[in-house]
């Protein structure tokens, strides 16, 4: 008994030594594994930027499972989770992250982690999230997710990945989640897909996946989003699409997929957002489609669907926005289209072919907020109840052919935001119930033939940010009460017939950006309180009245972008204008302006367009505009400048029109003038130049305008001019050029116009001339020291319309070929030693064109002495149908006489024959087998006189026939 108790004893210590062996092996075990946790996550941590400090209680001091965004087991054993979103962290994802075997859940998006998804990241067996989101992660996709077969959340979007979507992606059995979105993956969606047979959610967004939808997406039963907008694919959609009954999103927009819209569509009872839009989709939309009683949004925009619109019907109650815009959808709007009880919000139906009037249907969806039908062609007149529609915040017909008055009741849409009706053929005033419309931020009535004022109650919408007028016919003055509209942004009431001055109050629109009063009749001055518009950016006041001197406070306009003042009468200094250095058009042409043009211009480094011509601006070209380099359009002409070109205008690279004519400017032609190379029109004229004309403007290849006429230019004309082949204008009228004319300008094929007068050019003129067969406008040599013939070739300048050669010493006849040109309006071949017959086509121009010549001949100058018969003949239309008139009148009135004789003679003959039957004897004798009456008098004409009569004939046909040569010839 003893024994066994003592046996016992002994087995029980045993026992218990044995388990507190194992316990403490496990403890151990369990220790050794927290203790790895926390030795691969500080290596982790070390190789990571934390700028944040988020990861600064990482420590071998305190325990694992209360470091920041660390997750432990229920027995704080190990890591299960990693939630670092939005840390700030940078650096890269470390492979060590394999090493953290109990993992589920990894979170590291929203940071700025760069480089590759460690291949090891598959070795997290237990892994069930990874979200690495919204980061710049570059390089493919592992292939070694495929091994993560817990997975049931991958979310890589937001990066920089390449490459494809690896097939083993469909190994994730239990994925329920896949987002890929705005990365750059290209190739196509792997058929694996489809063994994803839980996936709730598969986001394909924002890449450059191309090839077909596979059918094989079927197998995702389970789908309820399917978002793969914005990308490559093609091809139809497949039908399999319809068994995907769970789905409740899907959007392709913006693909390349084409063929009709499956009517299979028609099965997903479920959706509720359909988006097709920015397709080649064709044919009409499936009317099965109206099953879709579930459907929320749906947009087919942007394809080419055609037919007529078969949407809306009762079964669509839980439609809110419907967008068809962008198509070709044809017919007018049906009746039963948006019946009572709909819950339709959005309507966009804009730039199709649709018809019809305004549709009456609309009146019935009680929440629609916004409609959009421009870019149609609806017609008619707007309903007087419009303001049925109480919920309409923006209604948006541009374009379109309405006609009539814009209804009064508009004016009770209390909610009403956007009113867009340009493009239309409205008549009448606007309204002045629009003034009730307190939550107007927008209307826009450009392009009808709107009249009458602009009603004062308009400035009681004091939501107004933008007005746009342009193109109608409102009368009267601005609203004085127009500085109410303290949020008004865009004021365009540019093209109307607007009276009288800019209202002061003006000036306390604070927020105008755009100002364009152009094309109206306004007058008086600019109110000083425009200086408070300090946000303005456009201001656009030509074609006006408007007078005086600038107010000094427009200086403080610091924004000012786009001025045009041009066509008023605004006088005194420009430098009011120059306070912004943010200036890309500065047009003040055609004003009053006076004295120096202001060096500041050059602080504005984005000027592109310089404009102040026709002014009586003094003084130089200031040097510092040699600083706007991106200057293309500088317009000084017409003023009083005086000085050389500043050399420093060399550096405006992108100059295309350089326009210093009509001013005292002085100086040679500088050769950087040829460094402009993208310099379109260049035009000197009108000043006092003198030296040679540079031989480099043979490098400004783009040159269509050449105008150096009236200034003191001197030398040779350059061989280079050849080389400016695009050449329309060239002009050199009124300088002292002398020498040949280069035969090089047969290179300048483009010409239209070519004037050389009032030189010292000597020489013959170029044969080839006659190339320029474009020359339309003029080709002027007169006053110059020609000498030699005519050139025959200029004859193939079909199109010239006027000819100018006088004043030279040209020698020879008139070349017969300049007969031909038909085109002719103007002819001057007076004052050379030209001799011989003019060409015939040339008699209706003036005596002027050719007198004081040597023996110049022939109509509209004297006949030509000693001339042949042939060249007798050669007489004017009009001459030879006021011949041709003559002899016809002549021989009628002969052959009349001649008819008058035979009657009488026919007339006594009847007597004598009377006189014989009542037995007077009279002897009948023949003479050549004709009879005749000895006693009786002749009673027909003599053989000579017979010939006469046949001659009067005779003369008519050669008459006519000669009319016919002469037209002819």
């Amino acid at each position: 008994m003893i024994q066994h108790s003592f046996m016992g004893s002994i087995c029980m210590c045993h026992f218990i030594l044995l388990l507190t062996i194992v316990c403490t092996v496990v403890v151990a075990t369990l220790g050794e594994h927290n203790t790895t946790d926390s030795y691969w996550l500080l290596r982790i941590k070390s190789e990571l930027v934390d700028p944040l400090r988020a990861l600064s209680n990482w420590s071998p001091t305190t325990h694992i499972c209360s470091w920041n965004g660390l997750t432990c087991a229920a027995n704080q054993t190990h890591v299960v989770g990693l939630n670092l979103s939005g840390a700030g962290i940078s650096g890269s994802i470390s492979g060590e992250f394999s090493h953290l075997i109990f993992l589920q859940a990894l979170d590291l998006s929203s940071n700025s982690l760069t480089g590759s998804i460690p291949s090891e990241i598959g070795q997290l067996q237990n892994l069930r999230t990874l979200l690495l989101y919204s980061n710049y992660l570059s390089g493919n996709i592992p292939k070694e997710i495929g091994n993560l077969s817990k997975l049931q959340v991958l979310r890589l979007g937001d990066n920089m990945l390449a490459g494809e979507l690896p097939p083993s992606i469909g190994n994730l059995s239990e994925l329920l989640v896949l987002g890929v979105a705005n990365c750059n993956l290209t190739g196509s969606i792997p058929v694996e897909v489809g063994n994803l047979r839980q996936l709730v959610s598969l986001d394909l967004q924002v890449n450059s996946l191309s090839g077909l939808i596979p059918e094989e997406i079927q197998g995702c039963g389970e789908l309820q989003n399917f978002a793969a907008s914005n990308n490559m694919f093609e091809g139809e959609i497949p039908s399999s699409v319809g068994s995907l009954i769970s789905l409740r999103i899907l959007n392709l927009a913006n693909n390349t997929l084409s063929g009709s819209i499956p009517s299979s569509l028609s099965l997903l009872t479920n959706l509720t957002y359909l988006n097709l839009l920015g397709n080649n989709f064709n044919g009409e939309i499936p009317s099965e489609l109206n099953s879709l009683g579930q459907i929320q949004k749906l947009d087919l925009s942007r394809n080419n669907l055609s037919g007529s619109l078969t949407l809306l019907n009762t079964k669509l109650q839980n439609l809110e926005t419907m967008v068809l815009s962008d198509n070709a959808l044809t017919g007018s709007i049906p009746h039963n289209f948006c019946l009572r009880g709909s819950k339709l919000q959005q309507l966009f139906l804009a730039r199709n072919k649709l018809s019809g009037r305004f549709p009456l249907e609309l009146l019935n969806c009680s929440s629609i907020q916004q409609v959009d039908l421009s870019d149609n062609n609806f017609e008619g007149v707007l309903p007087s109840n419009l303001d049925q529609l109480q919920n309409l915040t923006d209604l948006v017909l541009n374009n379109n052919s309405f006609i009539g008055s814009l209804p009064p009741g508009v004016g009770n849409i209390s909610n009403l935001r956007s009113l867009f009706l340009f493009g239309n053929f409205f008549t009448g005033k606007i309204p002045v119930e629009i003034g009730r419309l307190k939550r107007l931020n927008t209307i826009y009535l450009y392009d009808n033939q709107m009249c009458g004022p602009i009603p004062r109650e308009l400035t009681n919408c004091t939501s107004l940010t933008g007005i746009d007028f342009f193109g109608n016919h409102f009368s009267g003055p601005i609203p004085k009460t127009i500085g109410k509209l303290k949020d008004l942004t865009i004021l365009h009431l540019r093209q109307n017939d607007l009276v009288g001055p800019i209202p002061p109050s003006m000036g306390y629109c604070k927020k105008l950006q755009l100002l364009a009063l152009a094309d109206n009749k306004l007058s008086g001055s600019i109110p000083p309180t425009f200086s408070y518009l300090s946000q303005i950016k456009t201001i656009t006041l030509y074609n006006n009245s408007f007078e005086g001197p600038l107010p000094a406070s427009l200086s403080l306009l610091r924004n000012l972008k786009i001025i045009n003042f041009s066509n008023n009468k605004f006088s005194g200094s420009i430098f009011p204008l120059t306070g912004s250095n943010s200036l890309t058009v500065l047009d003040l042409t055609n004003n009053s302006f006076s004295g120096s043009i202001p060096s500041i211009l050059a602080n504005s480094k984005d000027l592109t367009r310089l404009r102040l011509a026709n002014n009586y601006l003094t003084g130089t070209i200031p040097s510092e505009l040699g600083h706007l380099t991106e200057l293309n359009f500088l317009d000084l002409s017409f003023n009083n400048l005086t000085g050389h070109v500043p050399p420093q205008l060399s550096n405006c690279k992108k100059i295309e029109h350089l326009l210093l004519n009509n001013n005292r400017l002085s100086g040679e032609m500088s050769p950087w003038l040829g460094s402009l190379e993208e310099l379109g029109e260049l035009d000197l004229s009108f000043n006092n130049f003198h030296g040679r004309a540079p031989a480099e403007l043979g490098r400004c290849s783009k040159l269509l305008k050449l105008s150096l006429h009236h200034n003191n230019l001197s030398g040779e004309i350059p061989r280079e001019i050849g080389n400016l082949t695009s050449l329309n204008v060239f002009n050199l009228q009124s300088n002292s050029f002398s020498g040949l004319i280069p035969p090089t300008i047969q290179q300048c094929t483009k010409l239209y116009e070519l004037s050389l007068s009032e030189n010292f050019l000597s020489g013959s003129i170029p044969i080839e001339l006659g190339g320029l067969t474009e020359l339309q406008v003029v080709l002027d040599l007169s006053r110059n020291l020609f000498s030699g013939e005519i050139p025959s070739s200029l004859g193939n300048l079909m199109k010239i319309e006027r000819l100018d050669l006088s004043f030279n010493n040209l020698q020879g006849q008139v070349p017969p070929s300049l007969g031909q040109l038909t085109s002719l309006l103007v002819l001057n071949l007076s004052n050379n030693h030209l001799h011989g017959l003019i060409p015939s086509t040339f008699s209706g121009f003036p005596l002027s064109s050719f007198l004081n010549n040597d023996h110049l001949c022939g109509p509209p100058l004297a006949l030509c002495s000693g001339a042949t018969g042939k060249e007798r003949m050669q007489l004017s239309n009009a001459q030879v149908a006021a011949i041709i008139v003559a002899i016809v009148l002549t021989s009628t009135l002969i052959c009349l006489v001649l008819f008058y004789i035979m009657l009488r003679m026919w007339g006594n003959w009847i007597k004598v024959a009377v006189s014989s039957e009542d037995g007077g004897m009279v002897e009948q004798k023949t003479r050549n087998g004709e009879y005749w009456n000895m006693n009786s008098p002749e009673l027909f004409p003599s053989p000579d006189r017979q010939v006469s009569a046949k001659t009067c004939i005779c003369n008519l046909k050669i008459d006519a026939e000669t009319k016919e040569n002469t037209l002819v010839r």
